[in-house]
């Protein structure tokens, strides 16, 4: 077999707060193949998106990444990186998409201009050759008139488009590993199907991995080859995404799969798992799901 390209091991991100050290993430493990798309389902306060930052190492302020965590991308620790080092990875190597893309834009720039500034700091473009890659990235996520486009600003484009520029922008480098969070949420479920249509495609054609992060096995079953589930700051299951559906082995698991809506279903309320996901400043011992789960005994 080939070497993974994504290879997490042991990570734990812990942060301090007036309640205690929060341990968000809480020794996750596991890879992400070449080419592979991988899902990281689970409910908000779970970790996914923590565990994300952790691999861009974005983790600032009161967070931090515990010693003996690795993250190596091709072999490479990132941990290991100065920042200087690692700031050639962010946005060449390893690229990320934004849950709401209003945020991820700057609003007093142009969009091509935005896009432009990834192939002018990354490979040295010149503005001329910048302005030329982020009409050819436009075109690339299927967004009409690209040369009009790239002259406006973000706020004169729909919630779609706006997702299409925010992966416009991930992919001018064609890195190894793109990481979307939540890529669809903000949008309706038209436009959420032609994005990870767009993202399907683009991935067959640059030949990239993609960490799809989510708490939706809707969109994992549609996009995901395979499927790791997040509780409380752990993996709990990890299964290819056919087996997952067919037969789930966690707890919480069967709980999200009962909670999905089902096409043609009538009558009734859609299935809840009770409660809430615990604090991660005070997990539950042994099992970290006992107090939501149905099968707990004393």
């Amino acid at each position: 077999m080939t070497e993974p390209l994504l290879v997490v091991r042991d990570l734990h991100t812990t942060f301090s707060t007036d309640a205690g050290l929060a341990r968000a993430v809480d020794g996750v493990s596991f890879a992400v193949g070449r080419g592979e798309t991988v899902g990281l389902v689970g409910e908000s306060g779970c970790g996914k998106s923590v565990t994300a930052l952790s691999l861009l190492r974005l983790i600032d302020g009161a967070g931090r990444i515990e010693p003996g965590s690795e993250i190596l991308l091709e072999g490479r620790n990132l941990l290991a990186l100065s920042e200087r080092e690692m700031r050639d990875v962010r946005g060449n190597r390893v690229a990320m998409i934004w849950q709401e893309p209003l945020s991820a834009l700057n609003p007093v720039m142009t969009v091509g201009d935005q896009i432009g500034e990834v192939a002018r700091v990354h490979a040295g473009a010149s503005r001329r050759e910048a302005r030329a890659k982020a009409v050819e990235m436009l075109r690339l996520v299927g967004i009409s008139a690209p040369e009009q486009r790239a002259a406006e600003y973000p706020h004169q484009l729909s919630g779609g488009m706006r997702q299409r520029v925010v992966i416009a922008m991930a992919l001018v480098m064609s890195p190894s590993l793109l990481i979307a969070d939540e890529p669809t949420t903000a949008l309706d479920v038209t436009i959420q199907a032609q994005i990870l249509e767009l993202l399907r495609e683009v991935q067959q054609r640059m030949g990239m991995s993609v960490l799809l992060i989510t708490h939706d096995l809707g969109v994992v079953a549609e996009t995901a080859s395979r499927v790791i589930v997040m509780y409380a700051g752990e993996v709990v299951e990890e299964s290819p995404v056919r087996e997952i559906f067919a037969a789930a082995h966690h707890p919480y698991t069967e709980g999200l799969l009962r909670a999905m809506p089902r096409v043609g279903a009538t009558g009734g309320r859609l299935a809840v798992i009770p409660g809430s996901v615990p604090a991660p400043t005070n997990w539950p011992s042994g099992c970290r799901f006992r107090d939501r789960c149905p099968y707990a005994w004393e």
